[in-house]
């Protein structure tokens, strides 16, 4: 089974999100996987084949560049346009990625938020297609993901299927977060998208071009990224528009959680933690909570609980609970440290927290990969209180360098964080978007860590679950195979 993987962007070359950490992960896994097939009657064991297809961006560093192939150039339609191609392949870690060059589109600062994101996409959609006339590989499976190739199945099902040279294929259109839909005036259906007005049903909705949309209606089977996301997003408290169109079509949704790089993220062997430890060797613990709270400029007390969130400060993250409860913590015994960037409200508020709170709380500013690592090891529990979440990343790597979560039962934190009170959980869940909800959850993991006893165990037992990809690559590869 061969398997084309299409994203915007892939770690390690270019991220900005959870994306990329799906990306940079899954097709990796899906690779070691076999597939039971029936031939002549007896069953035979065969590869699974994963390829991953991005843009080359301005920012892919050089070193990856240097080790690039050219495979060759198309000429892409994009509307009335006619834009230069080029393909190029890298082989990184086992896994085969190809880059798709114009530097008029992807030769820019950052990766999205440019005013031609619509045209971008568009032209990256279709060069997927067109780049199978350059490449060694035949996929069976197009595996697009999010509003950015949402276009990918669109323009397969409109324009390629049957054409020769092209196999038959099944398409996959995965959703990390249906907030972002991609969404524009039906004026530029023709001139950026390169659609009849004939074609206007597959991504009308709400009388606007709606890429995600036209995805979920052309794809052959559609994902998300947790069970209880997938029940979630068919409500219009969580679907942003979308939950008619999900509703009609749910015999082919599917929610599989997203699992993580355990090798990456990994306390044993992480070299930028001040000590490394493991579920069976937990003394390393204290030099890294030392660290952190030397690091932030809070006082060094090694016995009081500190608690930590890593995250984009947008509202969906449950930033207002945060607003709501934060005086009420801190007249506890506590020390609390916020990292991230966002919305300017909250990082105003955070700001003057920390002012107003010189030795209880501290706000670091910004996407600082290394410093995040040292919030993970060093603190005693980590917040994510979130509106909603497709899955999250960050409970699950919180529980891999044993700092117990706190988190609201939505999304993936749902399906990934089993409470304690049950004796064999190992975080603190709360169900209702309510601030003393998310309070109440805070003093019984607070309640815990005081009393000591049951502590380093549920340290333990957080540190040994299995966040890896090995389950959830196996549940893809049983969506492909009855495609």
């Amino acid at each position: 089974m061969n398997i084309l993987y299409i994203a915007s962007e892939v770690k390690p070359f270019a991220a900005s999100g959870g994306l990329a950490d799906v990306a940079g992960s899954l097709p990796g896994v899906l690779r070691t996987l076999r597939q039971q097939v029936k031939t002549d009657g007896k069953k035979q064991s065969r590869r699974v084949h994963c390829r991953v297809v991005m843009p080359l961006y301005g920012c892919v560093k050089a070193e990856f560049r240097e080790q690039m192939t050219f495979l060759g150039s198309r000429t892409v339609p994009v509307s009335w346009r006619r834009q230069y191609c080029g393909v190029f392949e890298l082989k990184y870690e086992d896994v085969t990625y190809y880059f798709l060059d114009n530097e008029y589109y992807f030769k820019r600062p950052g990766i999205y938020g440019h005013y031609d994101d619509g045209e971008r996409f568009a032209f990256f959609s279709r060069a997927v297609l067109e780049m199978l006339w350059l490449i060694d590989y035949k996929p069976d499976i197009l595996h697009a993901n999010d509003w950015q190739s949402a276009l990918v199945p669109i323009y397969y099902s409109l324009f390629y299927t049957g054409l020769d040279g092209y196999p038959k294929m099944k398409t996959v259109f995965t959703i990390h977060n249906i907030q972002y839909q991609g969404k524009y005036d039906p004026a530029i259906l023709g001139d950026v998208f390169g659609l009849s007005a004939a074609q206007y049903s597959v991504v009308e909705h709400d009388k606007c071009v709606n890429l995600m949309k036209g995805g979920i209606e052309a794809a052959d089977a559609v994902t998300t990224v947790s069970p209880t996301y997938a029940a979630e997003i068919q409500d219009p408290w969580f679907s942003f528009g979308l939950d008619p169109i999900l509703r009609a079509r749910n015999w082919k949704l599917t929610g599989i959680l997203n699992g993580i790089d355990t090798a990456d993220n990994d306390p044993a062997a992480d070299p930028v933690i001040a000590q490394n430890y493991s579920a069976d060797g937990l003394s390393g613990k204290t030099a890294c909570k030392q660290a952190l709270q030397e690091r932030l400029g809070l006082p060094v007390v090694p016995d009081i609980p500190l608690i930590v969130t890593v995250t984009r400060l947008v509202s969906s993250k449950g930033l207002d609970l945060m607003k709501y409860a934060l005086e009420d913590l801190l007249r506890d015994e506590v020390q609390v440290a916020v990292l991230g960037s966002g919305d300017t409200v909250y990082e105003a508020f955070f700001r003057d927290a920390q002012r107003r709170h010189p030795d209880k709380f501290r706000f670091a500013e910004g996407f600082l990969p290394d410093l995040a690592r040292m919030f993970y090891a060093g603190a005693d529990i980590f917040l994510m209180p979130s509106k909603s979440e497709p899955c999250g990343l960050a409970q699950m790597i919180a529980c891999r360098y044993g700092t117990l979560p706190v988190v609201r039962e939505t999304g993936g934190l749902k399906d990934s964080i089993a409470d304690c009170g049950d004796g064999r959980g190992f975080g603190f869940t709360f169900k209702t978007y309510n601030a003393g909800d998310m309070l109440h959850g805070l003093y019984r993991a607070i309640g815990a860590y005081q009393n000591g006893g049951d502590w380093p165990e549920l340290m333990r037992r957080a540190m040994t679950v299995d966040f890896s990809w090995k389950k959830s690559a196996a549940q893809y590869l049983e969506m492909y195979e009855k495609l």
